[in-house]
């Protein structure tokens, strides 16, 4: 939906929910689709949501709209609710959706909803919910079904007709006698081709999988790069659990975005820091913010150490702001540029040293260019001061873009090399050091060239 509609439909659902209009909210519920309805929640106060949510009849157009939203909008929704009609409703829902749901509750009111369930559904979620969280066991869809490599395509075609609830149904996998995923065949494929041809002589043999303990950001980078509708998971044997459909990687690229760009912005990683409480918000970024508070100190201590060069040639002090300034952003920037690449598959191991050379490079050449411009610029400024200030602007400018962009591309890719998530590096990590670095070297210089 286009914002303006959006806008009109949030401002009918006001008005109706001002007037108490019951039966007209129901209706409009009923035909605004789940994605725009999720949209258009986030804009409602707590009472309303709940008036809203209580008024959904539908069970799989509740459920559509539940998957939408957060995980904390679930749980304040579900929370007050019984496990009797949470269980009616997730009924609805394909096992990886169930489990999605079933996540956000506490773990007795969650157990409570299972135990209502039949022994094969309990069964189906509990092992969906056993796998690692943010896996690809954790979102695969299990609602599939295989053929056997000798079925002819007419066959194929028969048995693909009574499978209405199987997912994704562009790929048919493939297995042989003993379950093993042996290819895949596209459904354009099937359809023209002979009947009487055999999946065996047109299913793709090489069949890129992933098994159920594959991080999600993994099977997000497989299809990206391939462009696949779906991936296998399979097990150790080899035999397909279930597969992971692209609808679920866009929320996992949309998800593992937003949280690199929290831990880049030193906010943490929850994805759903808006709807936490202040003082929620205030403890997650706390830590984070420490970097910087420790940071700010060493940094005032070493401008502290050359008091007495700021008190001899006032003009410098004028610059620090600029030092720090300019290095903290083309560290940022650099450090961004990598992170991105190392998440988009990018930056591959081996070609590190030839990443971190190029941007070396451009922080030299920005550092030449804005460290000339600077340099001019205070000699003008401060013309009464001695004429090497200009020079001393210049090469500092020069320096603390040249180490912030090393700091800001090497950092990520240690913690890489470590193990370690290279979102982390980047926010006050990063323009931290390049603020110690770039006024340590500021007053270096300084004393070198000014002679104090």
């Amino acid at each position: 939906m286009f914002k303006h509609e959006i806008t009109i439909l949030k401002d009918t659902f006001s008005r109706l929910l001002r007037r108490h209009a019951q039966t007209n909210l129901i209706k409009l519920i009923n035909k605004t689709h789940p994605a725009d309805l999720a949209i258009v929640f986030r804009y409602f106060d707590d009472e309303q949501q709940i008036q809203v949510f209580d008024l959904m009849e539908n069970p799989e157009h509740t459920i559509e709209f539940l998957v939408e939203l957060d995980d904390t909008l679930i749980e304040k929704l579900l929370i007050l609710k019984n496990s009797d009609r949470i269980a009616k409703i997730i009924k609805y829902a394909s096992t990886n959706d169930q489990s999605y749901i079933l996540g956000a509750l506490e773990n007795d009111q969650a157990q409570s909803v299972i135990d209502l369930l039949n022994a094969e559904e309990q069964e189906e979620i509990e092992e969906i919910m056993a796998y690692p969280d943010d896996s690809a066991g954790s979102m695969m869809a299990t609602d599939i079904f295989t053929l056997h490599q000798n079925t002819t395509c007419s066959e194929a075609l028969h048995t693909l007709q009574d499978q209405k609830d199987a997912e994704m149904v562009f790929y048919l996998y493939i297995t042989n006698a003993d379950d093993i995923l042996v290819g895949v065949a596209s459904l354009r494929a099937l359809a023209t081709t002979s009947g009487s041809t055999i999946l065996k002589d047109i299913m793709i043999k090489k069949v890129h999988s992933v098994r159920p303990e594959t991080d999600q950001e993994e099977v997000a980078q497989i299809v990206a790069q391939y462009n696949y509708l779906a991936v296998p998971v399979v097990d150790r044997d080899n035999q397909l659990l279930g597969i992971v459909t692209v609808d679920d990687v866009v929320d996992v690229i949309r998800e593992e975005a937003t949280e690199d760009f929290l831990q880049m912005a030193g906010a943490g990683k929850d994805r759903e820091i808006l709807l936490k409480s202040s003082w929620e918000n205030a403890k997650t970024r706390l830590p984070w913010l420490l970097a910087s508070w420790v940071g700010g100190i060493i940094a005032a201590s070493v401008i502290g150490a050359y008091e007495n060069m700021l008190e001899s040639i006032i003009a410098l002090a004028a610059f620090i702001p600029v030092i720090i300034g300019m290095g903290g952003n083309i560290g940022t920037q650099s450090s961004t540029i990598i992170v991105r690449g190392i998440a988009t598959g990018r930056i591959e191991i081996g070609n590190e040293f030839k990443i971190l050379f190029k941007e070396l490079q451009v922080g030299l050449i920005l550092g030449i260019l804005y460290g000339i411009m600077l340099g001019i610029f205070a000699n003008f400024k401060f013309i009464e001061t001695d004429p090497m200030i200009g020079l001393v602007i210049g090469l500092s400018i020069c320096c603390s873009m040249l180490i912030a962009t090393g700091v800001g591309t090497f950092t990520p890719l240690v913690l890489r090399k470590l193990d370690i998530d290279p979102a982390v590096a980047t926010g006050p990590f990063v323009t931290t050091s390049i603020d110690i670095l770039g006024v340590l070297f500021y007053f270096i210089i300084a004393g070198s060239l000014l002679n104090i």
